[in-house]
């Protein structure tokens, strides 16, 4: 071979290497991605991850370089603590030399941050005691589902009894025990004489978050011996001066649709001017006639069908200085079922109750009122780093019952509701102070309530007289870090309160006045002292432990002691009040893609307050000591940038014991059946969003029938249900979001739990069937 030709082998070669270097380098796409936040500050440790494949963290500069040489169209999606998750769909053609994502702080470090369990903002890794965060996303996802807030609540609070898809919240207990409702603080509760209408006080529309202490709580006083409940009304939070959210959607049983179609409008307005801050907004939400999975029209007695939930609120915020402010607040509230069927009763255990044709000749039924109004004051910067918060508020509550034509415990056919009014007063300070080189903080203050609450008939006769109530408690909660991250609680309640009720007859239970008696009035002292203590560790994300004591206070529904009387004197009646020992052993975790939490709990009380059926339908309170116990779980899984996982099961169960060693279990009213629920999310992208929830109540079967074979009322055994629910968002853009749900997904013929325990005729009806819900959102 000739030199010339090994030269011209060498050029073709070389020639062709350059070509293949040239090639290589011109196709080779090189992005660099860099993460900043709002303050276009880079993010150092970011995460990246393109179509679920974690690619590498930013370095310094906030920077990760990636070869996108191989991919094409992708999911990028930027994880970072403290921020915000962000995943963007990016179009490769689209593409330059760099990539530039901004991340917002992360929303869910406010949903960490407590107030309602201390009385001021505290991280919920200091709280030795159980709490849910339902926040304002989750609500979202479920009014894409149901627009009914106990049905919400019940979905997503392990220990809240099961909802009963009807007006009232009857049987709807925390922990076998009844709870208190708040509003920004305001009671919603009416302890004197239960309506079972304060879960429903407000439209899912107005709440921005909500928070759920549980176990008995002394710090809040009356009625909370199984939690709180706390409804977080919507505030502004951006610094636009004017801004707002429409809402419009439609539902309807797509199954058997006759007559089911609803609709649901909201619009709310928000914003910052100087140094006002604004939110106002107003809704209609109307449920059409619900019918069973097999197209049946459900049972109207105290039902949803035709109902119409009306909600208005309007809050502002005047900003002193950078440490004081007050604040006005309004929320007001109706919702009452327009009734089109009437009620045809069915027998229980075999033939449901179901809606007929027919007009109602009493009120609409519901709460056709319930009014918050509420001015505060916060100053955050006086003696030793002292924060003053001062809340003056008023409530005005009606609750409408059914309306019968022959009354258990009056004479002839009536209609009967609850009229309860509230003024209160609270004074709240913290102070922050260093003992023995331990940070502590002491939270004091002073409670003043009036309530006054009685129950007439529309007809005129008076079924429980006015009960006044003056209740002055104060407090004190003292937090101390003992060591680095062990934090002990403990505080003290003095409850001071005295009902006052006039002279009144009981209502007649025959013609010409039979089985009334006069009843001389007086004044009904209750004080005692609450004490609670708690410690938690969390110094390891991987196990956050903590053990607390509580005692919780609760007058006895006074009004259904009166209303049944049988003594001439308020002194011969037992009236004492109910004092409930909690305790409890819990613990949160969170390690790589797994959060869990857990906790086991038992209450006592020396007295009880268990409904029992006495016969012909009346219902008294048993006061016996009891024993409730029960534990709770969670457990969460983020499998992918794509896919979440999670679910939970509480059960609990109680016991009353008698004089004689006897001890016998709670009913339907006060213990539910254990519950389940599990949940799947499904993110595909930045628009898409896909939840399939599972929801399953136990069965519960600890009482026998009479010897005809009818169960007293709250003793029929509860056999298990399965329902599954789904729900899907599209976000079009920044302005416009589609969302469909559907509940009761695979129409499923049932009973509510309600129903079956009752062991009532009137009260066997079966579950709402299919629900289909559309709606569409404008943000602006």
């Amino acid at each position: 071979m000739s030199l010339s030709t090994n030269y011209s082998n060498l050029t073709a070669k070389l020639f062709s290497f350059i070509l293949l270097l040239f090639t290589t380098t011109m196709l080779s796409q090189n992005v660099l991605v860099k993460v900043n936040n709002q303050n276009l500050k880079a993010i150092k440790g970011a995460e990246i991850y393109i179509n679920g494949d974690s690619k590498g963290v930013t370095d310094k500069e906030g920077g990760l370089s990636i070869d996108w040489t191989t991919l094409g169209d992708a999911t990028l999606l930027v994880v970072a603590d403290g921020y915000e998750e962000q995943m963007l769909t990016v179009v490769k053609s689209e593409l330059s030399s760099s990539l530039v994502v901004g991340l917002k702080p992360l929303e869910q470090s406010l949903d960490e941050i407590v107030i309602t369990a201390g009385r001021k903002a505290e991280n919920i890794a200091t709280i030795p005691s159980s709490v849910t965060i339902i926040s304002q996303k989750e609500m979202e996802k479920q009014m894409n589902v149901t627009t009914d807030i106990s049905t919400i609540l019940s979905n997503l609070v392990p220990g809240l009894g099961a909802a009963t898809n009807k007006g009232s919240s009857y049987s709807q207990t925390l922990r076998g025990r009844p709870l208190l409702v708040l509003i920004d603080g305001i009671p919603q509760s009416t302890p004197l004489m239960n309506g079972a209408r304060d879960i429903r006080s407000i439209s899912p529309f107005a709440i921005e978050r909500v928070e759920v202490i549980k176990g008995a709580t002394a710090i809040y006083g009356n009625g909370s011996t199984g939690g709180i409940i706390n409804y977080i009304t919507k505030k502004n939070k951006g610094e636009q001066s004017f801004g707002g959210t429409t809402v419009l959607g439609t539902s309807f049983n797509p199954a058997h649709s006759s007559g089911t179609l609803g609709y649901k409008v909201s619009q709310s307005f928000a914003g910052k001017y100087k140094k006002w801050n604004y939110s106002v907004g107003a809704s209609l939400d109307y449920n059409g006639l619900q019918r069973s999975g097999d197209g049946q029209v459900l049972g109207q007695t105290d039902g949803l069908s035709n109902m119409y939930q009306k909600n208005l609120f309007a809050q502002i915020t005047y900003d002193i200085n950078d440490n004081s402010s007050i604040k006005a607040f309004y929320n007001g509230y109706s919702s009452l079922q327009h009734a089109k069927y009437i009620s045809k009763g069915g027998k229980y255990g075999s033939e449901p109750t179901i809606g007929v044709s027919g007009t109602n000749p009493g009120e609409n039924g519901g709460t056709p009122y319930n009014h918050n109004m509420m001015l505060g004051y916060s100053n955050s910067d006086l003696f030793l780093g002292s924060q003053l918060d001062v809340t003056f508020y008023m409530n005005s509550f009606s609750s409408m019952n059914q309306y019968v034509e022959k009354g258990t415990a009056w004479y002839g056919p009536g209609q009967t509701r609850i009229n309860s009014n509230k003024k209160g007063l609270r004074v709240n300070l913290n102070t922050p102070f260093v003992v023995l080189g331990m940070p502590s903080e002491v939270t004091y203050g002073v409670d003043w309530l009036n309530d006054v609450t009685d129950q007439d008939l529309t007809d005129g006769r008076v079924y429980i007289p006015k009960m006044d109530m003056i209740n002055i408690a104060p407090y004190a909660q003292l937090k101390v870090d003992i060591i680095d991250n062990l934090i002990f609680k403990t505080g003290i309640r003095y409850e001071n309160a005295t009902v006052k009720v006039n002279d009144f007859n009981t209502i007649a239970i025959g013609p010409n006045n039979e089985g009334s008696i006069f009843v001389k009035g007086g004044t009904i002292p209750y004080k005692t002292t609450l004490f609670n203590a708690g410690l938690r560790y969390n110094k390891y994300e991987v196990f956050n432990p903590f053990v607390s004591f509580s005692q919780g206070f609760a007058i006895n529904e006074l009004g259904r002691i009166l209303r049944r009387a049988k003594e001439s004197t308020l002194d011969q009646l037992e009236t004492d009040p109910i004092v409930t020992n909690n305790y409890e052993v819990g613990f949160s975790s969170r390690f790589s893609i797994f959060s869990f939490t857990g906790s086991y709990y038992v209450s006592t009380s020396k007295l009880g307050a268990n409904l029992v059926d006495i016969g012909n339908g009346f219902l008294a309170a048993q006061r016996e000591p009891e024993r409730v116990h029960g534990f709770e779980l969670t457990a969460e899984a983020t499998l992918s940038p794509q896919w979440t996982v999670g679910g939970s099961y509480a059960y609990v169960e109680g016991k009353a014991e008698f004089d004689d060693g006897s001890k016998v279990y709670l009913n339907g009213s006060r213990i539910a059946p254990p519950k389940a629920t599990a949940f799947v999310y499904y993110t595909p992208n930045d628009k898409l969003n896909v939840q399939l929830y599972w929801l399953y109540s136990g069965s519960r079967d600890h009482f026998d029938p009479n010897e005809k074979g009818k169960y007293k009322n709250g003793e029929g055994p509860v056999t298990n249900i399965n329902l599954f629910n789904i729900a899907s968002t599209y976000t079009l853009n920044k302005s416009w979001k589609f969302s469909v749900g559907i509940e009761n997904l695979f129409n499923k013929d049932y009973y509510p739990i309600m129903s079956q325990f009752r062991g009532l005729d009137t009260e066997y009806t079966k579950g709402n069937g299919m629900q289909a819900n559309l709606t569409m959102q404008y943000n602006f």
